[in-house]
């Protein structure tokens, strides 16, 4: 039997758009995992908010968080961690341009801990899934060392003015993704970091080569992952450049899109999820 690495973005992907992963689809990933397939996660999430994913399924990998930008194994010491931050400077020049658009608010992360420019319980509760932030304040005065990503929430009327502005800023290092509506905010990231990066090191680790991984992803963010593995498969529900990329598209995720094309591609025998 041919051992593939089978590697979920989350959100849009793996997870329904209540954030909990479909019974059907779980079985089909546990049943692939007993026949001797790997299972990973590649989000764009920090750890904190996809812990409680990885240790549902049980993962053993491991895991791209932050768009590729620190991946680490929670449970062998032995992986060295991949940490590719912003460089302060280029960061702050971010914020100042930011603020000079009067946006909603800016999170700075660090690995897991968060720097808020606003203090705003709603938008905590939101983005941050209720974590405390480590500080709040001009961030420029409070962050403590290169930030793994910002996350700016814009104002609707300029929004594509300053990701124009932060895309011609590549030069110094900076990318950045978006996210969908209703919110459209922004992610900056150091330029190079991509699931791509982070997956290359997981098929290293788990002595596969990346033809033998099944990627699944929805966004733009997955491109370079989608374009690299072995086979990449958009959701139904995926962006019109994720599936343009894709090798394949299955159903949406609110259809059991990933246990659907898993019991194809893999011969899974359909199991009750009563």
């Amino acid at each position: 039997m041919r051992r593939h690495l089978i590697v979920l973005d989350l959100d849009g992907t793996l997870l329904k758009n209540d954030k909990t992963i479909p019974t059907r689809t779980f079985h089909v990933l546990q049943q692939a995992a007993r026949e001797g397939h790997l299972l990973a996660i590649a989000t764009g999430r920090p750890y904190r908010a996809s812990k409680m994913y990885y240790q549902q399924l049980g993962l053993r990998t491991p895991i791209v968080n932050s768009n590729g930008a620190y991946v680490f194994h929670p449970g062998d010491r032995s992986f060295v961690p991949h940490h590719s931050p912003l460089d302060l400077e280029t960061a702050i020049t971010v914020i100042e341009t930011c603020r000079a658009f009067q946006v909603n608010n800016i999170v700075a992360e660090v690995i897991d801990d968060i720097y808020l420019e606003h203090y705003d319980e709603k938008f905590i509760e939101t983005f941050t899934l209720n974590a405390k932030p480590a500080a709040h304040g001009s961030l420029e005065n409070i962050l403590p060392t290169d930030p793994t990503s910002l996350l700016v929430y814009p104002r609707a009327d300029n929004a594509e003015e300053l990701r124009n502005i932060i895309s011609g800023k590549r030069s110094q290092g900076v990318d950045q993704r978006s996210w969908g509506a209703p919110y459209n905010l922004i992610e900056v990231i150091r330029a190079g970091n991509s699931k791509a990066m982070g997956l290359r090191k997981i098929v290293e680790y788990c002595n596969l080569s990346m033809k033998d991984v099944i990627a699944f992803g929805d966004e733009n963010n997955d491109l370079e992952m989608l374009r690299e593995a072995g086979t990449g498969v958009a959701m139904g529900n995926a962006s019109a450049e994720a599936k343009r990329t894709a090798d394949e598209v299955t159903l949406t995720n609110e259809e059991d899109g990933i246990a659907l094309y898993l019991e194809e591609r893999l011969k899974l025998k359909p199991t009750s999820t009563t």
